[in-house]
């Protein structure tokens, strides 16, 4: 529930008191570890790094005015794939920022990296975790929003590709319509 709490206050109130964003820009959402972040070990679950990024995403797709053109059109996104690498923990009620930049698409999904980081001894940023997303956009009336159809709407000029590891891992990742197809290590 305070998630839904969170997500809420950013696209209702906080994000459009923000700068708008273009589509290539970093957007950098605050937040703060609540006590409901936390798991047995006092520090952020590793659960809800993705649930908090999903807000920044929200924020960012509002400052970009993403989100009004799919309201408009009847789309939204979807998470197909993600992962996160953690370096640092997130303990009880320190400040942190998510940093979340559009790295590219391919033919099916967008790319998106985002990072946590907090100042570091030196006043430097320093990053605790770092998370990958490839996402898709879905029609409300049912089917897949084409790439193509998605950048035309966008009005994004410069084709930019993704990291060839990137690209590498969604397609690594991506599961098959039948669990017969699936690669599993249960065998």
């Amino acid at each position: 529930m305070h998630m839904m709490f969170r997500t809420l206050l950013h696209l209702l109130f906080l994000s459009r008191r923000k700068p708008d964003l273009g589509h290539r820009d970093v957007a950098r959402t605050d937040f703060i570890t609540l006590p409901t972040d936390l798991d047995l070990n006092r520090h952020m679950n590793n659960g809800v790094y993705f649930s908090i990024m999903d807000v920044a995403r929200f924020d960012m797709l509002v400052r970009n005015g993403v989100w009004k053109m799919m309201r408009d059109k009847g789309w939204y996104p979807v998470v197909a794939s993600e992962t996160i690498t953690f370096r640092k923990s997130l303990s009880l009620w320190q400040r942190f920022t998510i940093e979340s930049k559009l790295v590219g698409h391919d033919e099916k999904a967008v790319y998106m990296e985002q990072r946590f980081v907090r100042p570091g001894p030196d006043g430097r940023p320093e990053i605790y975790a770092t998370g990958f997303i490839r996402a898709r956009f879905l029609r409300r009336s049912g089917g897949t929003v084409p790439m193509s159809e998605l950048v035309e709407a966008l009005g994004v000029t410069d084709a930019h590709g993704i990291p060839e590891w990137l690209e590498r891992w969604g397609t690594d990742v991506a599961l098959p319509a039948t669990r017969a197809e699936a690669p599993s290590v249960w065998q």
